[in-house]
């Protein structure tokens, strides 16, 4: 049974994250992996005290998995203008990329013993706006950074909606229709949202609501939110899509920018950690370094992220720099590793593999920035002046 003794743990461990990041900024690591690694030590492979299979808080956990999908949706810059002349060379570098993770995925996938070379060719070829775009921002950029964070946002997009489809365990056609019916929820919403912005009494419950505290945006997005997860979830698709379907959805409105800041602050302040810290409970280190196949895909995985960016990068003619930083993984690998779990679709050692290479990719990305005179270690909110 989950206690607020357990919530309590699980905040405070989550601080490791924050804290990381106090380490000399070059080596500073991202906050995402203080909050695995606290999740490491009190989970499944350390004392035990976080029993990650508890309903209550694996339900928890699901909502941090929205909303970290919500997040990474938010940060695609889609009303940047000055990425659209960059879109061709993009759109050609995440092109090369899905390529290259299918030429590989079944090399990989027979030295490794995970049997799937479609989850093999998402992991390799994903990458990550949520890590990236925080980091470099979209202005004063040359056109190389800014292909770079275009195909960044097309690989992340391409990936997070493959990722139902290779996980299927209900059925491709099942979770085909899931899929369909989670992006026309959004889109049917955000017609009708928009519509309603535009009619008196609703811009004066609006501005009640803003002086008087009754946040009425952030309930709305977050019966819409809730309201996808919930059709994603009578069809056997993951709540992957129903978050990121609503953040493009608040993406594209535009506004109420509140709105965006509000979820993503309810997010990032608890059920985001939260969801990382679980994460980390459920992974067996034990059983990774007990299994030479699994550590084979951990060493695997971990070439194919760094490598596959490099080659990207030289064949479309970007430079070096361009292929470290979009290396960087975390949303994709962490949705496989938590849906892999939760479904018996992956072995323990298998989700620990993907998770630590992922984590590697955090490492090569750093040092892209470091190359770029950026500190990773800063967060620049897209479209912040350098």
């Amino acid at each position: 049974m989950i206690t607020y003794g357990t919530l309590a743990l699980i905040v405070a461990i989550g601080l490791l994250g924050p804290i990381l990041t106090l380490l000399p900024t070059r080596f500073a690591p991202p906050v995402v992996i203080g909050e695995i690694v606290a999740g490491v030590i009190f989970g499944r492979t350390g004392t035990r005290t976080i029993v990650a299979t508890q309903p209550t808080l694996a339900f928890l956990a699901d909502i941090g998995f929205a909303l970290l999908m919500f997040i990474v949706a938010i940060n695609l810059p889609i009303h940047d203008r000055r990425l659209r002349s960059a879109c061709v060379r993009g759109a050609r570098a995440t092109a090369v990329a899905i390529g290259l993770a299918a030429a590989v995925s079944p090399l990989i996938a027979t030295v490794s013993g995970l049997h799937r070379p479609a989850v093999i060719a998402v992991l390799v070829a994903s990458s990550s706006a949520a890590i990236v775009l925080p980091i470099v921002g979209t202005r004063n950029h040359d056109e190389s950074l800014l292909v770079t964070i275009v195909w960044v946002s097309f690989a992340d997009i391409a990936t997070v909606l493959a990722v139902p489809f290779v996980l299927s365990t209900g059925g491709f056609g099942r979770a085909l229709l899931g899929s369909l019916l989670v992006v026309a929820g959004a889109v049917a919403f955000g017609l009708l949202i928009h519509r309603l912005l535009g009619i008196r009494p609703v811009e004066e419950l609006r501005h009640l609501s803003h002086h008087r505290g009754w946040a009425f945006d952030l309930r709305l997005s977050l019966l819409v939110l809730f309201t996808l997860a919930w059709i994603a979830e009578r069809f056997d698709t993951s709540a992957l899509l129903a978050g990121f379907a609503a953040g493009v959805m608040v993406s594209f409105l535009g506004e109420p920018r509140r709105v965006a800041d509000q979820l993503i602050g309810l997010g990032e302040g608890f059920f985001v950690p939260l969801f990382f810290v679980v994460l980390g409970a459920r992974i067996d280190l034990r059983a990774l370094v007990h299994s030479r196949e699994d550590l084979v895909l951990f060493a695997a995985l971990a070439a194919g992220t760094s490598l596959v960016p490099l080659a990207v990068a030289a064949i479309v003619r970007l430079p070096v720099t361009s292929g470290l930083l979009a290396a960087a993984e975390m949303g994709v690998p962490s949705a496989v590793a938590s849906l892999g779990l939760e479904s018996g679709a992956l072995r323990p050692g298998q989700a620990a593999a993907i998770v630590g290479a992922a984590a590697l990719s955090l490492a090569v990305t750093s040092f892209g920035a470091i190359r770029l005179g950026i500190q990773p270690g800063v967060r620049r909110e897209p479209g912040a002046e350098e």
